[in-house]
């Protein structure tokens, strides 16, 4: 897998490719609408916070209890279903007069379904472009030896997927916006639940049936002892960290764009995803593998660091500008899915895939929660510069830990982390 084109040429990938986009313009648009909603009745940025980003919150049960269908459901009928659950879902919050009890138990039901969307998804990417390239034999098989090597198409995969998610959250948080200002948030909530059931009609109809990659039948027990074995390793386990705990951090700064800028909330999202789209592209397709292999604590490095002038408070132009910067960073998830990748056996990259990004959810809406809480008691300004400051601390402490890896490596015959 060399090329975009060949990617585009592979039988699936554009039919999970555009349902994928279609469900992330449901998902920005729908947020934003609900966290709009949320700040205008209640004038609370914890709630609209955590309105916005509770459903990852509720990933954490997910990654406990129901992970293991990540490999052993099939994943057409599976992304269908969950895609038509969020319509409904979604539906239901455009309701008026809804409780906002009632509102926080459907954000919970959507973390949950959407926790299994992770590994299903994203395992099954990396399933239709690993047989792609043994195929092709660009790498010369994808998963031999002890932990299966590097799917390289599933670098280039993701980051294209990665592409197309920060030009569907320009979308949706443009779109989003001018909905919420022309019309009203639940007309957006609405918009978004038709989006959702679109997402799901492509699925079904674009992707072949395929049995699920491991046999057995999903359980909480099969759940656990799979979550164990992959935290087991030291390696992997310092990977999922630099995986959750920065980014989270950093998504809970994004968590109070709405508080700390109303009128221009949509344009800080937008500038947020055109910079996470420019680190992908400069990641996924001009980094050579020597210099990507190191770039993952520059890449967390800069991620946080624009955010820490926001104690300035700057006017909406330059924070957009800042935020822009800023998610250019975001490009470090790449690098390191590529090092959990070369660290996971192929039979269970779907429920390692999924872990990550229900523990990567979980972390954000963990960030949102205390940023919110931090805003709540003193301002969004200030909160967002402590919240940025706790995650480059993080990073540099991630940074550190690897240097008793090597020789812990070297005793059990696995690749240390570097």
């Amino acid at each position: 897998m060399r090329s975009y084109r060949d990617l585009f040429r592979t039988p699936e990938f554009t039919p999970l490719f555009l349902a994928t986009g279609a469900q992330t313009v449901a998902q920005t648009a729908s947020g934003l609408a609900l966290g709009m909603l949320v700040y205008r009745s209640t004038g609370s940025p914890l709630l609209s916070a955590v309105s916005m980003f509770g459903p990852s919150l509720a990933q954490v049960l997910g990654a406990t209890l129901l992970l293991s269908g990540a490999d052993r459901l099939p994943p057409r009928g599976t992304l269908a279903g969950i895609s038509l659950a969020f319509a409904a879902l979604t539906a239901l919050l455009a309701l008026p007069g809804l409780p906002l009890g009632a509102v926080f138990a459907v954000v919970l039901v959507q973390g949950l379904v959407a926790s299994l969307g992770g590994g299903v998804r994203w395992g099954l990417l990396n399933e239709i472009l690993a047989k792609d390239e043994a195929k092709g034999g660009t790498n010369g098989g994808t998963n031999g030896g002890t932990n299966g090597g590097t799917n390289g198409g599933y670098l280039l995969g993701r980051s294209v997927f990665n592409m197309m998610s920060g030009i569907m959250q320009i979308t949706g948080y443009a779109t989003g916006g001018a909905l919420v200002a022309a019309l009203s948030p639940r007309v957006s909530l609405l918009l978004a639940a038709v989006l959702y059931a679109v997402a799901a009609a492509g699925v079904r109809l674009g992707l072949s049936g395929r049995a699920p990659r491991s046999s057995g039948r999903p359980s909480v027990t099969a759940t656990w002892r799979t979550n164990a074995v992959l935290w087991r390793d030291r390696p992997r386990r310092l990977t999922y960290l630099g995986l959750w705990l920065p980014n989270g951090l950093v998504v809970g700064c994004e968590s109070l764009y709405v508080p700390y800028a109303p009128g221009a909330a949509g344009t800080l999202f937008a500038c947020a995803a055109l910079g996470m789209l420019a680190g992908d592209v400069t990641v996924g397709r001009l980094l050579p593998p020597a210099v990507r292999r190191r770039a993952a604590t520059p890449l967390l490095a800069l991620l946080a660091a624009p955010y820490l002038l926001f104690a300035l408070r700057p006017p909406p132009a330059v924070a957009a500008c800042l935020v822009a910067l800023a998610s250019v960073g975001f490009g470090a998830s790449l690098v390191q899915q590529e090092r959990l990748m070369s660290l996971t056996p192929p039979g269970l990259s779907g429920h390692a895939l999924g872990l990550h990004s229900a523990g990567m959810l979980t972390t954000q809406g963990v960030g949102a929660a205390l940023a919110g809480t931090a805003a709540q008691l003193t301002s969004p300004a200030v909160a967002m510069t402590g919240t940025a400051a706790a995650s480059a601390a993080v990073t540099l402490a991630l940074a550190v830990a690897p240097v008793a890896a090597p020789a812990e490596a070297d005793r059990r015959g696995e690749p240390a982390l570097r």
